[in-house]
């Protein structure tokens, strides 16, 4: 009776409050007319669809429209082309690099300049670059908080020397070049020091983050080499943007007297942060060290000191950036407390906002604009004086230190790198009318060229000292029975762990497991990686502990996941493989039930159909491009787990197909042996029955462990024997074969190992 009487209410109401509306609207409408409003003949004989056309116009340049159009195409243009450089080897803030000049006058503008003019119209432009000025202003804070100070006070003495070479050394060139070419280049009104100064520091600068990544991405990051470059490129940083602020004031200024007075209050401000600012934010950084009780007003107060060194900086006269910078230095050193707060920025500035300053630059840089020999040849120049300067100078100073010609040749091309870093200075220089749009451009390119020869650089000192090279593969005995487990979730390395221990529990003296773990290098930096790489390992060594079993831990930040797997697999001496699967973005969407793409195979008819018509999308019927590329490439046996739910392995059901699935009475074997695990032999095909040799072999198993193997047939494949064991061993082949086949035991197997030999 309630239900009823709520069903009256509703309709009642809802009925009664539309027709009200309805009435008020025609009301209104007469209002209209009483009021007389002129409406333009036009606009009254137009069409309903030429209004909407009309307003769909209006809608589309409106300036918020127009900027998050350009935020979209901006993202999805930069993650192309960095995901593209990071196939090649390279870091993606090139790829991000080169997005902008794709999007800017020199490729989209030249080409396509109807569209290039509807995507980034000249009134856009300001919001574009307030827009990334924001980004900058964060990513820069990060990198402040990235600066470890204590490596710095740990190696003073090396740092200090090899980075302040590499600074005075290309400085010096770029002052002699500036002095060359100041007649023909500098623009009308700039007088020489503040055109030879910025020259001279567009030649110093290093990109701290990118090296830290290279780094990272080499392995080079817990080396005595590793450290030495960090510590240089984090005192060449410092150095660096405390020369640029004075330059800075020395150009406003108009002359070193006049900005002699910005020196001294940009003194102050460093002062005034370091020995007040500084010791306030640490004790709140020591009460406030957790994700739990960094509440947000806490963290507002660190983003209102951020906000106001910015601001600071910028009234004071030596740019915004400095200042975010220096908030990012004075934060508190707690480690805890600097990763959960990059972590919190990171992604933001990253992946948001940061790419709206390369394509801001890519804007401004007129590569068309190098239209002669000689502007082409005086690019090369730029170019030649930024390598050899920055090059030599860390390569020299290296040495004197006391590394070897491999450790200083190396240091030598990681300072060379200059990234994101020289975009930032240039673009400032551009901003103050110091450089010309014609050296803008060549110093874009200079700075593309500088950081992309990095790369190719280190792999060449590699090669030339091949016999100094360091493996970066474990070292394992040959005498053993060695198994790789890549893992990408801790739970599934958890559980592969499990797997590995029943292939082998005892016989645990001659077994060597190795869990491997990648992660991408420009997702870690300096803070997180340690403390990311013992949570992704805690559950691998709780599982180890338990089951007696050790392992060895492996982690490696990566560039190319994928590859990185089938190289340590290839390369590295191992036996077997193991690798869980990875799920579809789509998988438990609408889609993806549409599709069938899960992880398992839910319908075997859809699922074959599936495979059918869109075979570039399922390949296998059920693995990602991860999965099928490592099994395509890995030379050495592979096992692909599909997890439902796995918990022990104590029965497991083997599907033959033909004869060449005897491979997997090795498997078997050790199940058998090592875990006493329970074996259901499914004869799907006849093929131990017809197999003389094979039957025998599976005799012979009976033997020596009996009542622990057993063959039955297709008839009872069915959901209440499946549901009852713990883990299907499958082959590759005879996996595609039961999807082409569309058997109907599919939709009903527990978790699932296919095995490649």
């Amino acid at each position: 009776m309630r239900r009823y009487k709520d069903l009256v209410f509703y309709v009642v109401s809802i009925g009664g409050f539309s027709l009200l509306i309805y009435l008020l609207i025609i009301q209104g409408a007469n209002l209209e007319f009483a009021k007389k409003v002129k409406i333009d003949h036009a606009e009254i004989s137009g069409s309903a669809w030429d209004h909407f056309i009309d307003s769909l116009k209006h809608n589309f340049s409106y300036p918020l429209a127009t900027l998050l159009l350009q935020i979209i195409t901006i993202i999805l243009v930069a993650r192309c082309f960095g995901y593209l450089c990071r196939k090649i080897g390279q870091p993606s803030v090139i790829g991000e690099i080169i997005a902008g000049i794709v999007l800017g006058p020199s490729l989209l503008g030249a080409y396509f300049p109807d569209f290039s003019a509807i995507l980034f119209p000249a009134s856009s432009l300001g919001n574009l670059g307030l827009m990334s000025q924001i980004g900058l202003i964060l990513f820069m804070f990060v990198v402040g908080m990235e600066l470890d100070l204590g490596i710095l006070r740990n190696k003073a003495h090396e740092a200090v020397v090899v980075s302040h070479a590499s600074i005075i050394f290309p400085f010096t060139l770029g002052v002699a070049l500036a002095y060359f070419i100041y007649q023909d280049t500098a623009p009308e009104g700039i007088n020489f020091i503040s055109y030879a100064l910025f020259i001279g520091i567009s030649m110093s600068i290093t990109a701290f983050p990118v090296l830290a990544r290279i780094v990272q991405e080499r392995g080079l990051s817990k080396t005595k080499l590793g450290a030495m470059a960090i510590t240089c490129a984090a005192a060449d940083d410092i150095t660096a943007w405390c020369i640029l602020a004075a330059v800075i004031a020395i150009v406003k200024a108009g002359s070193l007297a006049s900005a002699l007075y910005t020196i001294l209050l940009s003194v102050a401000y460093v002062v005034l942060m370091l020995k007040f600012v500084r010791p306030f934010l640490k004790r709140i950084g020591d009460l406030y060290s957790t994700k739990e009780s960094l509440s947000k007003p806490i963290v507002g107060i660190f983003f209102i000191t951020l906000l106001l060194s910015s601001w600071s900086t910028e009234v004071i006269g030596i740019h915004a950036l400095f200042g975010a910078f220096m908030a990012g230095v004075i934060m508190p050193a707690n480690i805890n407390f600097r990763n959960i707060f990059i972590e919190k920025v990171e992604d933001l500035a990253l992946v948001l906002l940061l790419p709206l300053f390369f394509v801001f630059t890519g804007l401004r840089t007129q590569i068309g604009l190098l239209n002669e020999p000689g502007l082409w040849g005086l690019c090369a120049i730029f170019i030649a004086v930024a390598v050899i300067g920055k090059f030599a100078g860390s390569a020299i100073a290296a040495r004197f230190v006391g590394q070897s010609w491999k450790g200083s040749l190396t240091i030598g091309a990681l300072m060379n790198t200059r990234g994101l870093m020289e975009l930032v200075a240039l673009n400032i220089g551009y901003d103050l009318g110091v450089l010309s749009p014609e050296v803008f451009a060549m110093l874009v390119l200079m700075a593309l060229i500088t950081t992309f020869m990095t790369g190719p650089s280190l792999a060449f000192i590699n090669h030339f000292f091949k016999e100094q090279k360091e493996e970066s593969f474990p070292t394992l005995q040959v005498d053993k029975y060695n198994i790789l487990i890549a893992f990408g979730s801790p739970l599934t390395g958890r559980l592969l762990v499990r797997l590995a221990n029943s292939l082998t529990r005892k016989t645990k003296d001659t077994v060597s497991v190795t869990a491997l773990h990648l992660s991408l290098a420009n997702e870690l930096n300096q803070f997180n990686a340690f403390e990311y790489e013992k949570e992704s390992f805690a559950p691998i060594q709780l599982e180890s502990k338990e089951l007696g079993q050790p392992v060895v831990s492996l982690f490696k930040p990566s560039d190319n996941i994928d590859d990185d797997i089938i190289e340590t697999a290839n390369r590295g001496e191992f036996d077997l493989l193991l690798v869980g699967i990875g799920k579809s973005v789509f998988e438990g969407t609408l889609l993806g039930r549409i599709l069938g793409l899960t992880s398992t195979v839910v319908n075997p008819e859809k699922l074959y159909e599936t495979f059918k018509t869109k075979g570039s999308l399922l390949s296998f019927g059920v693995f990602d491009e991860r999965t099928k590329h490592i099994l395509k490439h890995a030379k050495i046996p592979t096992g692909i787990l599909i997890d439902k739910q796995l918990r022990e392995i104590k029965e497991v059901v083997v599907p033959i197909f033909s004869l060449s699935d005897s491979f997997l009475l090795i498997y078997i074997q050790k199940l058998i042996q090592n875990g006493g695990v329970k074996i259901y032999i499914m004869d799907l095909a006849g093929v131990i029955r017809q197999n003389v040799e094979f039957k025998e072999a599976v005799r012979a198993i009976d033997v020596v462990a009996s009542h622990h193997i057993s063959v039955v047939d297709e008839r009872t494949m069915n959901k209440a024997f499946l549901s009852q064991k713990d883990l299907l061993l499958v082959s590759l082949d005879s996996w595609k074969k039961a999807v082409e086949t569309r058997s109907v035991w599919l939709a009903e197997t527990p978790s699932v190992l296919i095995l490649k030999p």
